[in-house]
């Protein structure tokens, strides 16, 4: 158990923990849907809520607005996408970032292809964004536009300045819109490749970090990465933050690369699943028919049950799971 949170009071942790947050959407939840949960009763599903918050099951088929809402929702999207499409890098599949979105949108409907096209510019730059990239490369970059968006709308804006040769240090207020409206990067093709002074833009960086709230790597880690050259591109910089260990591990979304791949108990499960559908000589009927059953009972926005998001902790796969409880 974690001693520091006995440092807080009561409405410190509350806030830094996001509680009422959850409490709230689970209150919304309930009253939206109550005809699916009355029969369980309000203190079951309540406690189903929670422990598929603590799992990291409930963002699953969620807006993309709950999703960005906390650090918690953010982290445990980015471990839901590995866990379903693990299998993708383990078979050695490239696919372009327009597949990637399409494969996010599967377990979130709503999720930006922006989103999906930033973390591909930090493994392929601008003028390579059709061309197909490995699952690793992609989770791990994903992972930091995800979690890390206000950081990277912020230094983005701070490389830009260093770029024109302006000042870097105005207060920076994020917005929504606001890697819409950002101008091009470089104002020349020698400028895009030679980058800016890495120390300056350390500097600029830190003090960025110190003035606003928002998420950030580690400082000891943007330090490591920037003092390794003169000379530092905004693109070698958020892929070498991807690439980092470290920062990764901060998070706490993702096993290391080593290990990425490899998930004996998924294989396991997967095995299972694929022998009893292979040997069940109904498996395919059944299967339409609990697809038909399910548009008729909800939308995706109403894929609430807790008990099977539960269960696509274990495989992995919500097509999976569906055929499994038939």
């Amino acid at each position: 158990m974690n001693s520091d949170r006995f440092a807080l009071t009561i409405d410190e942790y509350l806030a830094e923990k996001d509680v009422m947050f959850y409490l709230e959407d689970a209150i919304t939840q309930l009253l939206e849907h109550k005809e699916e949960y009355v029969q369980f009763g309000v203190s079951r599903y309540l406690a189903e809520y929670f422990n598929s918050v603590r799992h990291g099951s409930h963002v699953l088929f969620r807006e993309f607005g709950y999703i960005k809402a906390t650090p918690h929702n953010r982290a445990s999207f980015i471990r839901i996408f590995w866990k379903c499409y693990r299998q993708i890098g383990k078979n050695g599949v490239l696919l372009s970032a327009l597949e990637y979105s399409s494969l996010l949108q599967l377990i979130c409907p709503d999720f930006p292809v922006e989103v999906a096209q930033g973390a591909a510019r930090m493994v392929l730059m601008d003028d390579a964004l059709d061309c197909p990239m490995t699952f690793a490369d992609f989770l791990h970059a994903l992972q930091i536009q995800l979690y890390f968006e206000e950081f990277i709308e912020s230094i983005t804006v701070i490389y830009q300045d260093l770029l024109s040769g302006k000042s870097p240090n105005t207060v920076i207020v994020p917005t929504s819109t606001s890697m819409e409206q950002l101008p091009p990067l470089a104002t020349s093709e020698t400028a895009a490749q030679e980058g800016v002074d890495a120390s300056a833009f350390q500097d600029a960086v830190e003090a960025a970090c110190e003035r606003y709230k928002h998420r950030h790597p580690p400082a000891p880690a943007i330090g490591e990465i920037l003092q390794q050259d003169e000379r530092v591109t905004l693109y070698g910089f958020l892929m070498a933050l991807a690439k980092h260990e470290g920062i990764s591990e901060e998070i706490g979304s993702l096993p290391s690369r080593a290990n990425l791949l490899i998930d004996p108990e998924m294989d396991q499960e997967l095995e299972r699943l694929i022998a009893q559908i292979s040997v069940s000589p109904t498996s395919s009927n059944s299967h339409t028919a609990a697809h038909r059953e399910s548009g008729r009972k909800a939308s995706p926005r109403k894929s609430l049950h807790h008990r099977k998001r539960i269960e696509m902790e274990s495989d992995g796969s919500t097509e999976e799971t569906d055929s499994s409880e038939n």
